[in-house]
């Protein structure tokens, strides 16, 4: 079966980067990609003062605008990219349902996001959020200005590990990332004293060394068989005290992607996002994957 990339495009900046990002990515997997316009045309009503129905233009410039957008993207795109197999669509439909009913058999799914003002960029940051929070596949989120940073020389990929659930999955996709690219891996695990260690330990800064030693023995031990499985990425591991999220952002500044995870499943109310997944959507400089995992 064909790989595919389906790309969510609404004629923004960061929809087009998106679609640029994700044309590179198809090109350097042997993969198709599939944009994705989903769009609700509501034809206006005209009223006129007199009271005398008059019939709707034929042509609506948004309709009109709507239609055009997926087509000539795929044809700009197929130019700038000779070889690359482009389809492109218009869906009646709420853009949460589009998107995510288009990419249940893909690859992964990419979304332009306006990056330090938080995920938005395709419509709005609800949205976009909501999107991510359902994803069964990868989900890669493109601000504007994403071909300038990966032109400007060698970045790393940097991935965001949760050590209570290092999944397979996330793991994998940092390193196949790595490799493809010919990049370093980074890996940040961020980590917290426990509660029985209580004010006293957060105090102790023979404590904090020592746990600090341990954790980063742990990383290595979960990193090593990946090491193996991927002999030609430099996968370095840094423990650090605290949440993730900052040091993910400040990663950020000089990666070419930051991969973090999010786990299927469902709160009181309704999907969840953890706070480190929120906190690199709102803030990252780089293209941001985040992949869902049990």
């Amino acid at each position: 079966m064909s790989r595919t990339i389906v790309v969510g495009l609404d004629g923004s900046p960061e929809s087009r980067a998106a679609a640029e990002w994700a044309a590179r990515e198809a090109r350097r997997t042997d993969a198709q990609l599939h944009l994705v316009h989903a769009w609700l045309w509501h034809p206006y009503v005209y009223g006129p003062l007199a009271g005398v129905s008059v019939p709707a233009p034929s042509e609506d410039p948004e309709r009109a605008w709507a239609e055009r957008l997926p087509r000539e993207t795929a044809a700009e795109l197929a130019a700038e990219h000779p070889g690359l197999t482009v389809t492109a669509e218009r869906v009646a439909e709420q853009p949460v349902t589009a998107l995510s009913a288009a990419a249940k058999d893909a690859e992964l799914l990419v979304l332009g996001s306006k990056g330090l003002s938080g995920v938005a960029g395709f419509l709005t940051g609800s949205v976009a959020q909501a999107v991510v929070a359902r994803s069964r596949v990868p989900v890669v989120l493109v601000r504007a200005g994403a071909r300038a940073a990966e032109a400007s020389g060698h970045r790393d990929v940097v991935l965001g590990l949760d050590l209570e659930h290092p999944d397979a999955s996330v793991l994998g996709f940092a390193f196949r990332a790595a490799a493809a690219t010919a990049a370093d891996l980074h890996v940040v695990h961020g980590w917290s004293l426990p509660p029985y260690y209580g004010w006293t330990g957060a105090t102790d800064a023979g404590v904090n060394t020592e746990l600090l030693a341990e954790a980063q023995q742990r990383l290595t031990d979960v990193l090593n068989p990946w090491r193996e499985k991927f002999p030609g990425v430099e996968a370095r591991g840094q423990a650090v005290i605290g949440g993730a999220g900052p040091h993910l952002v400040e990663a950020s500044r000089n990666a070419s992607l930051v991969v973090v995870g999010r786990r299927n499943r469902q709160t009181l109310v309704g999907t969840h996002i953890g706070p480190v997944t929120q906190a690199v959507l709102h803030h990252s400089a780089a293209p941001v994957a985040v992949v869902p995992h049990d």
